[in-house]
This record gives structure tokens, C-alpha cells and sequence, in this order.
């Protein structure tokens, strides 16, 4: 099988590029492309227990775990026991986190927009729809 008939080559590649793609947007942050969208999403609902927020940037339990402790590392987020639930952990956006958070949501913002520049509004409506559609069928 050749690699330009192969989607799933095809669609490793696109991912691969855009990762890199945004890692060099976001590369002043001194965090991964995975760990800014997660410092992202604090950014836009600060406080959230660490389950809510696995299911909001759809990681599991493990893979969250390793970038929370690197997050906390670098001192942006603090994990803090839920009063509700002593069993559960909220994570709160330290001063650091919450500039760094908004900062990483800004030029993850703008990367979007640069990585899809060349294409029409169609084409770019288009091909989101065609990724959705494809997580939608892996996801059944």
C-alpha cells in the first residue's frame, strides 16, 4: 500500500503537522501543545474537578494525571480537596496559570486561524465536519 492511499498515514501526518504547527506557536510558554489546551480550558472554567476536566479535553485519568503534575510542577495550577467530595480534586489556576492560560488560549486562537488560512470558509467548514464525523464513528 502506498502512504498517499493509505487515510490512516494521511491522517498521522496532518496531526503530526499540526502539533508541531501550534508547539511552535506556543513554544514562548515553555508548556506542550496538550498542555496548553488543558491550561486553555482552566482558563475558561477555573476550579473544575479533575474528572469534569478529563471528560472537557477528553484525556483519560492517567494521561491527565502526568500533565497535571507537570502543570503543578511549573507551578500554574494547585490541586485543592472538593469540600463537597472528599474523594475528588479541584484544580485551580495559580496567578501564574491563569496569565498563562489566557495567553494560551489566545495563540491557540490564533493558530487556528493561521493553520487554516489557505483554506475557504467552506473548505474550512468542510473539513471540520469531516473530522467530526470521523470521531463521531470511532466513538459508537
Amino acid at each position: 500500500m502506498k502512504a498517499d492511499n493509505c487515510i490512516f498515514f494521511q491522517l498521522a501526518k496532518a496531526s503530526q503537522t499540526a502539533i508541531k504547527f501550534m508547539g511552535q506557536k506556543i513554544s514562548a510558554l515553555n508548556i506542550t501543545p496538550v498542555q496548553a489546551m488543558v491550561i486553555g480550558f482552566l482558563a475558561e472554567e477555573d476550579q473544575i474537578m479533575a474528572g469534569e476536566l478529563g471528560k472537557k479535553v477528553e484525556l483519560d485519568s492517567a494521561t491527565l494525571t502526568g500533565i497535571l503534575d507537570r502543570l503543578e510542577t511549573a507551578q500554574l495550577i494547585e490541586r485543592k480537596g472538593n469540600p463537597d467530595d472528599r474523594r475528588s480534586v479541584k484544580i485551580h489556576l495559580t496567578k501564574l496559570g491563569k496569565e498563562t492560560g489566557l495567553e494560551a488560549k489566545r495563540l491557540i486562537e490564533e493558530a487556528n486561524k493561521e493553520f487554516l488560512a489557505d483554506f475557504t470558509e467552506n473548505e474550512n467548514r468542510e473539513l471540520r465536519g469531516l473530522i467530526f464525523k470521523l470521531r463521531e464513528k470511532i466513538s459508537r
